[in-house]
């Protein structure tokens, strides 16, 4: 098994662990999550539901690992790819050769991706929903098959199953949204493919082993933003010893960089956002109002049954409430949604009102003269009686 078939299984298993094991939300892991998210948090302060900041972590780190390796998350990291390239890897060693695409069409399909991001954006913040997810082939894949999984999904998921056994990685290619979020970082990446024309010994074979099929052998340095740093062309070249293929920054920075360097630099980028998402977490849905007062106060809450923005949304209904439980002076909510307790911090005028007062209007009954109706709170906070706070 090379260095990069390890990587990949190793990623793809601890991805399997945390849906399937641990249970988690593979959602709140998803680079392109934080794409998703970006729009909604900068303009209304909150998140869709199933994302959360780490989204925005790991984005980061995608994009980093993208300036320095190029699309080496896309070779490496990614679940998608990982099966798809094993897909391909399998049916040659059966004998089916993968198909090759002419130039033409291949640089025609390869735009597919960039107006197929658009319609996802578009629709994702027109609608506060996760539109890609009923056609999310790796949601299909890689999560516990709800009832918010469409048909159409799988259908997807089949297609580059099927698609992965004809051509090199398909999806990657030509559709993978993601794809067109890293190519204009990818572009400039710091690192390429080198070919030393004194030493290659033209036999091609650099070309052939490109699952992106990128015509290695033509080129003195391979800067196409689809590269995924996979270093096959570098394996496969005869006279790698001779330095006719290598791979590290320009040659003028320093000496080409070993597979270990790549695989390092994958998990420092990694594990620092996944360090940051829990040292420094921001909340996931952010509300004000008003003009802050000269002097104000902040109370802390573990709320439970705080869940996720429609929870959230339901906890504003009882801070803006307008009867005997109004609050006078509440300012601003800051939460961090999840499942259990939440943390929550409220901002409100001292001057007019207290914690209990914050308090008891998140936990009192709300009598609601529209519907004529009494509306319990759904929500509990950790630490206070409802019944000893009158």
């Amino acid at each position: 098994m090379t260095a990069r078939r390890l990587v990949q299984f190793c990623f793809l298993a601890l991805t399997l662990i945390g849906v399937f094991v641990v249970r988690g939300n593979v959602e709140r892991w998803c680079p392109f999550g934080g794409v998703e998210a970006l729009y909604t948090y900068a303009t209304e302060g909150n998140l869709t539901c199933s994302l959360a900041v780490t989204n925005f972590y790991i984005l980061a780190a995608v994009l980093i690992i993208t300036l320095l390796l190029r699309r080496a998350f896309c070779g490496y990291m990614c679940p998608i790819g990982a099966i798809s390239d094993w897909l391909q890897k399998g049916a040659a060693r059966c004998g089916v050769a993968p198909a090759k695409v002419p130039v033409s069409l291949d640089r025609i399909l390869s735009l597919v991706k960039y107006p197929l991001l658009v319609v996802i954006l578009y629709f994702t913040y027109r609608t506060a929903e996760l539109v890609l997810r009923g056609f999310d082939p790796c949601y299909a894949l890689l999560s516990r098959h709800g009832a918010d999984i469409t048909y159409w999904a799988y259908v997807v998921a089949g297609g580059i199953v099927i698609g992965s056994l004809i051509v090199t990685m398909p999806f990657c290619r030509w559709l993978c949204p993601l794809a067109a979020v890293l190519n204009p970082f990818s572009r400039f990446g710091l690192t390429r493919i080198t070919r030393d024309r004194n030493a290659c010994v033209d036999c091609a074979e650099c070309a052939l082993a490109c699952p992106m099929e990128i015509p290695v052998a033509t080129l003195g340095q391979v800067t196409a933003a689809r590269c995924m740093s996979c270093l096959e062309c570098v394996q496969k070249c005869p006279a790698r010893e001779d330095g006719a293929v290598s791979w590290g920054p320009p040659r003028r920075i320093g000496r080409p960089w070993s597979t270990r360097i790549l695989i390092t630099i994958l998990l420092l980028c990694t594990g620092s956002a996944v360090a940051a998402s829990y040292l420094f977490p921001l909340p996931s849905f952010i509300k004000t109002r008003g003009e802050a007062p000269a002097a104000t106060a902040t109370v802390e809450l573990n709320i439970h049954d705080l869940t996720c923005r429609g929870r959230a949304n339901l906890l504003m209904y009882y801070l803006e409430r307008d009867d005997m439980f109004e609050i006078q002076g509440y300012i601003g909510l800051h939460a961090w949604p999840s499942p259990g307790l939440a943390k929550v911090r409220i901002n409100y005028d001292p001057s007019l009102c207290d914690q209990i007062t914050v308090k008891r209007a998140i936990t009192e009954p709300y009598y609601d003269a529209y519907g004529g109706v009494w509306r319990l709170s759904p929500f509990w906070i950790q630490g206070f009686d409802p019944l000893a706070a009158e």
